[in-house]
Order: C-alpha cells, then sequence, then structure tokens
C-alpha cells in the first residue's frame, strides 16, 4: 500500500493534535494525581476525558476534515472509549498497584497505545467515506481548481 500526500498530512496533523491532547492527557493526570492527591487510575481518567475532547474536536475539523453528522462520530468514538477507557484504568490500576510500575511511565505507554488505536479507529472506521467533506476541505479544493 502506497501512501498518498493526502495520507501523509493527515498523519502530521493528527501526531500534532495528539501529542498537545496527550499535554493535556498528562498535566491534568499528574495535577489530580499529585495536587488534588486521587488515585492514579482516578487521575488517569479524568484526563483521558479532557483529551478525547480536545482530540476529537480538532482531529473531525482539521485531520478528517469531515462533515459526518458530529452525534454520530461522537458515538463511534465514545463506543471506542466505552471499551479502552475501562480496559486501560484496570491496566493503570494493575500496574501501579500490585507492580508497582511508575505512574507517569504507564500513563504515557497507554498514551501511546490509546494514539496508534485511535488513529486506525478513526481514519478507517469513524469518518470512513467522509474524510475531505466539510466546509473547510471544499473550499480548498475551489482554491485549488481556480488556482489550475
Amino acid at each position: 500500500m502506497r501512501l498518498g500526500k493526502r495520507d501523509v498530512i493527515q498523519s502530521i496533523k493528527f501526531t500534532a493534535f495528539s501529542l498537545g491532547a496527550g499535554i493535556i492527557q498528562l498535566l491534568s493526570s499528574l495535577f489530580f494525581e499529585n495536587i488534588i492527591r486521587t488515585a492514579p487510575y482516578l487521575a488517569y481518567l479524568i484526563g483521558v476525558v479532557l483529551s478525547v475532547l480536545f482530540n476529537f474536536t480538532l482531529n473531525r475539523r482539521y485531520t478528517f476534515r469531515s462533515a459526518a453528522r458530529v452525534p454520530r462520530a461522537m458515538l463511534l468514538v465514545a463506543a471506542f472509549y466505552l471499551v479502552f477507557i475501562p480496559s486501560t484504568t484496570v491496566l493503570d490500576k494493575y500496574f501501579t498497584e500490585r507492580i508497582f510500575i511508575n505512574s507517569t511511565l504507564v500513563l504515557v505507554s497507554i498514551m501511546l497505545l490509546n494514539f496508534v488505536l485511535e488513529f486506525i479507529f478513526c481514519r478507517f472506521f469513524v469518518y470512513k467515506g467522509s474524510i475531505d467533506t466539510n466546509s473547510l476541505a471544499k473550499s480548498k479544493q475551489k482554491e485549488r481548481i481556480s488556482a489550475d
């Protein structure tokens, strides 16, 4: 399979927004765990919810440039996280409280897993068939046509 220019740009945008979401998740998780003194798994849960809201909003508009209905797309992403969050919350709790692995190391590892799985899920399931259909994508297409 050969990657086109659009695929590369999409991957770069997704990575950039995911880094932003990762920073939000990491800082909020560390804040809740170390300042508010919540349990690591609860701090993780709060952080991931905040980062998902950020990531969903930006990736839908700018990365996938999708005009797909927001409720449908949001429900699909929520379904992904209904599986991902409980699974990784259990993993986080297990690794931090039973095996005593540093909670930040566990958090970063889970975030990397989330990055890969979410991209695959969004690209090939949530936005399949609706990529480059929003007004931003259409205006770019008009600019390209008028430049030719």
